[in-house]
Protein backbone atom coordinates (compact mmCIF):
# COMPACT_ATOMS: atom_id res chain seq x y z
CA UNK A 1 0.00 0.00 0.00
CA UNK A 2 1.43 3.46 -0.90
CA UNK A 3 4.47 1.70 -2.20
CA UNK A 4 5.71 1.76 2.00
CA UNK A 5 8.12 -1.08 2.84
CA UNK A 6 7.68 -2.83 6.43
CA UNK A 7 10.37 -0.50 7.99
CA UNK A 8 8.89 2.41 6.17
CA UNK A 9 5.37 1.66 8.31
CA UNK A 10 7.60 1.82 11.31
CA UNK A 11 8.90 4.71 10.46
CA UNK A 12 5.98 6.59 9.24
CA UNK A 13 3.98 5.47 12.09
CA UNK A 14 6.63 6.09 14.48
CA UNK A 15 7.40 9.61 13.49
CA UNK A 16 3.54 10.18 13.11
CA UNK A 17 2.66 11.18 16.51
CA UNK A 18 4.92 13.76 16.65
CA UNK A 19 3.03 16.24 14.24
CA UNK A 20 -0.44 15.79 16.40
CA UNK A 21 1.36 17.14 19.17
CA UNK A 22 3.50 19.65 17.99
CA UNK A 23 0.50 21.40 16.67
CA UNK A 24 -1.03 20.51 20.35
CA UNK A 25 2.09 22.36 21.67
CA UNK A 26 2.14 25.05 19.56
CA UNK A 27 -1.47 25.85 19.89
CA UNK A 28 -1.53 25.66 23.80
CA UNK A 29 1.78 27.08 24.96
CA UNK A 30 3.03 28.95 21.68
CA UNK A 31 6.37 26.67 21.05
CA UNK A 32 7.12 23.24 21.37
CA UNK A 33 7.88 22.81 25.46
CA UNK A 34 10.32 19.47 25.97
CA UNK A 35 9.58 19.15 29.58
CA UNK A 36 5.89 18.64 29.09
CA UNK A 37 4.18 14.91 28.94
CA UNK A 38 3.69 16.15 25.11
CA UNK A 39 7.15 17.43 24.56
CA UNK A 40 8.16 14.19 25.87
CA UNK A 41 6.17 11.98 23.43
CA UNK A 42 7.46 14.72 20.52
CA UNK A 43 11.06 13.66 21.43
CA UNK A 44 10.28 10.38 21.22
CA UNK A 45 8.12 10.05 18.26
CA UNK A 46 10.71 12.72 16.70
CA UNK A 47 13.41 10.42 17.25
CA UNK A 48 11.86 7.17 15.86
CA UNK A 49 11.33 8.98 12.83
CA UNK A 50 15.04 10.72 12.61
CA UNK A 51 16.45 7.51 13.36
CA UNK A 52 14.52 5.27 10.84
CA UNK A 53 14.99 7.38 7.87
CA UNK A 54 18.51 6.30 7.65
CA UNK A 55 17.06 2.84 6.94
CA UNK A 56 14.46 4.09 4.86
CA UNK A 57 15.56 6.88 3.05
CA UNK A 58 15.13 7.31 -0.85
CA UNK A 59 15.86 10.61 -1.71
CA UNK A 60 19.77 12.03 -1.18
CA UNK A 61 18.82 14.81 1.02
CA UNK A 62 16.52 12.60 3.50
CA UNK A 63 19.68 10.98 5.40
CA UNK A 64 20.73 14.92 5.58
CA UNK A 65 17.51 15.94 7.07
CA UNK A 66 17.61 13.07 9.69
CA UNK A 67 20.83 14.21 10.77
CA UNK A 68 19.94 17.73 11.23
CA UNK A 69 16.42 16.84 13.05
CA UNK A 70 18.68 14.20 14.95
CA UNK A 71 21.02 17.81 15.95
CA UNK A 72 18.03 20.51 16.54
CA UNK A 73 16.30 17.43 18.56
CA UNK A 74 19.47 16.80 21.13
CA UNK A 75 20.09 20.62 21.13
CA UNK A 76 16.95 21.34 21.60
CA UNK A 77 15.94 19.14 24.76
CA UNK A 78 19.59 20.16 26.03
CA UNK A 79 20.23 23.42 25.68
CA UNK A 80 17.59 24.18 28.59
CA UNK A 81 19.52 22.65 31.25
CA UNK A 82 22.45 25.20 30.32
CA UNK A 83 22.44 27.64 32.59
CA UNK A 84 25.07 29.82 31.47
CA UNK A 85 23.67 30.89 28.80
CA UNK A 86 20.48 32.61 30.83
CA UNK A 87 17.22 33.32 29.08
CA UNK A 88 18.99 32.46 25.79
CA UNK A 89 18.21 28.85 26.41
CA UNK A 90 14.98 29.33 26.20
CA UNK A 91 14.77 31.42 22.51
CA UNK A 92 17.12 28.51 21.38
CA UNK A 93 15.49 26.03 23.03
CA UNK A 94 12.20 27.55 20.62
CA UNK A 95 14.05 27.96 17.18
CA UNK A 96 16.18 24.41 17.44
CA UNK A 97 12.29 22.74 18.48
CA UNK A 98 10.37 24.64 16.02
CA UNK A 99 13.16 23.73 12.79
CA UNK A 100 12.76 20.29 14.18
CA UNK A 101 8.78 20.70 13.72
CA UNK A 102 9.81 22.29 10.22
CA UNK A 103 11.85 19.22 9.21
CA UNK A 104 9.71 16.92 10.11
CA UNK A 105 6.59 18.94 8.10
CA UNK A 106 8.75 18.97 4.80
CA UNK A 107 9.04 15.46 4.28
CA UNK A 108 5.83 14.81 5.53
CA UNK A 109 4.00 16.96 3.22
CA UNK A 110 6.14 16.12 0.08
CA UNK A 111 5.46 12.09 0.45
CA UNK A 112 2.03 12.39 1.33
CA UNK A 113 1.36 14.50 -1.65
CA UNK A 114 3.28 12.43 -3.82
CA UNK A 115 2.01 8.68 -2.90
CA UNK A 116 -2.16 9.87 -1.93
CA UNK A 117 -3.77 8.91 -3.52
CA UNK A 118 -2.50 5.57 -4.53
CA UNK A 119 -1.61 4.90 -7.57
CA UNK A 120 -2.86 8.47 -8.81
CA UNK A 121 -0.61 11.07 -6.62
CA UNK A 122 -1.26 14.87 -6.34
CA UNK A 123 2.12 15.58 -6.59
CA UNK A 124 4.20 13.55 -9.45
CA UNK A 125 7.54 14.42 -8.60
CA UNK A 126 9.45 16.89 -6.51
CA UNK A 127 9.21 20.12 -9.25
CA UNK A 128 5.42 19.77 -9.05
CA UNK A 129 3.89 23.09 -8.91
CA UNK A 130 1.33 21.82 -5.93
CA UNK A 131 4.50 20.38 -4.09
CA UNK A 132 6.40 23.24 -4.04
CA UNK A 133 3.65 25.78 -3.19
CA UNK A 134 3.18 23.40 -0.05
CA UNK A 135 6.52 23.44 0.54
CA UNK A 136 7.33 27.40 0.33
CA UNK A 137 3.98 27.53 2.45
CA UNK A 138 5.95 25.85 5.53
CA UNK A 139 9.03 28.62 4.92
CA UNK A 140 7.01 30.95 5.03
CA UNK A 141 4.78 29.54 8.25
CA UNK A 142 8.05 28.94 9.55
CA UNK A 143 9.72 31.93 9.53
CA UNK A 144 6.64 34.01 10.63
CA UNK A 145 6.05 31.03 13.40
CA UNK A 146 9.35 31.81 15.24
CA UNK A 147 9.28 35.58 14.83
CA UNK A 148 5.79 35.35 16.53
CA UNK A 149 7.56 33.15 18.80
CA UNK A 150 10.51 35.46 19.87
CA UNK A 151 8.09 38.34 20.14
CA UNK A 152 6.12 36.24 23.03
CA UNK A 153 9.31 34.73 24.81
CA UNK A 154 10.30 38.81 25.21
CA UNK A 155 7.21 39.90 26.35
CA UNK A 156 7.05 36.54 28.52
CA UNK A 157 10.67 37.72 29.91
CA UNK A 158 9.69 40.96 31.05
CA UNK A 159 6.56 39.86 32.78
CA UNK A 160 8.37 37.38 35.29
CA UNK A 161 11.49 37.34 37.28
CA UNK A 162 14.92 36.95 35.40
CA UNK A 163 15.76 33.25 36.00
CA UNK A 164 16.29 31.96 32.67
CA UNK A 165 12.84 31.78 31.75
CA UNK A 166 12.79 27.99 32.45
CA UNK A 167 10.79 27.64 35.37
CA UNK A 168 7.38 27.38 33.21
CA UNK A 169 5.55 24.17 33.78
CA UNK A 170 5.01 23.82 30.41
CA UNK A 171 9.31 24.87 29.52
Amino acid sequence: MFGISPLGWLHTLGSLPAIPLAVYMFARYGRITPRSTAGQLYFLSMLIGSLTVFLVARQAASPIIGAVTLCLLIAGYGVGYLAILGRARRYLETIFLSLTAFLLAIPTVSETLRRVPDGHPIATNEQSPILLGAQAAIAVVLIVGVTLQMIRLRRESHARPHDGGMTAKGS
